[in-house]
């Protein structure tokens, strides 16, 4: 025989079992999709920084087969003509003018040899990095103009280069400084000739 005052305890009961366990499949679908926009940054950052390491990679290939790399007086204004590498992230660089400059803008996808599946030269077509081989800044941030004045290695007559790359997690053409992201590296290097 059922009692006046017990009427409809399990139904109360249920609705705060089921509304509990909604709260939480929330809480987990969030802390999920969280997690997961977060792998995607740290992947695209990775990939970026590889880009960049890969643009110096192309430089000092690019200085072992030209040999003597800079040699006019040519300049490039760093900020207007190269797309996403700017002279602002690199700290040691008072100027974005270049004296004698050699750069590359490339797709990962360009560089690295097309043996690889299809998938994964569409993904990392999705990459880019640019690099400017310059003469090594003084310690005031200043670029020589011309060989004769560039810094050299001490008790040699070797010139130190430096190369800057930026990799960046869009292709070359559609990377923006201001959307994506950029990872900037840089090498001193000499040429051994």
């Amino acid at each position: 025989m059922m009692n006046k005052n017990e009427k409809g305890f399990v139904l109360p009961l249920a609705l705060l079992v089921l509304v509990v366990m909604s709260i939480m499949a929330a809480t987990l679908v969030t802390i999920t999709s969280k997690d997961h926009a977060a792998n995607n940054r740290k992947d695209s950052n990775q990939q970026a920084f590889y880009a960049a390491e890969s643009g110096i990679a192309v430089a000092k290939q690019d200085m072992i087969d030209r040999k003597k790399i800079i040699t006019t007086s040519a300049t490039v204004r760093m900020d207007r003509d190269l797309r996403f590498c700017k002279a602002s992230f690199f700290p040691n660089v008072r100027s974005d003018l270049f004296p004698g400059l050699v750069y590359h803008r490339k797709n990962l996808s360009e560089y690295i040899d097309a043996v690889l599946e299809s998938d994964e030269a569409k993904r990392l077509g999705k990459f880019s990095f640019e690099t400017i081989i310059t003469f090594s800044p003084d310690s005031d941030g200043n670029i020589a103009s011309n060989k004769s004045s560039a810094k050299k290695k001490p008790g040699t007559n070797q010139v130190y280069y430096t190369i800057y790359s930026c990799g960046c997690n869009a292709e070359k053409e559609k990377c923006d400084p201001e959307k994506n992201i950029i990872i900037p590296l840089e090498a001193v290097v000499t040429l051994v000739e």
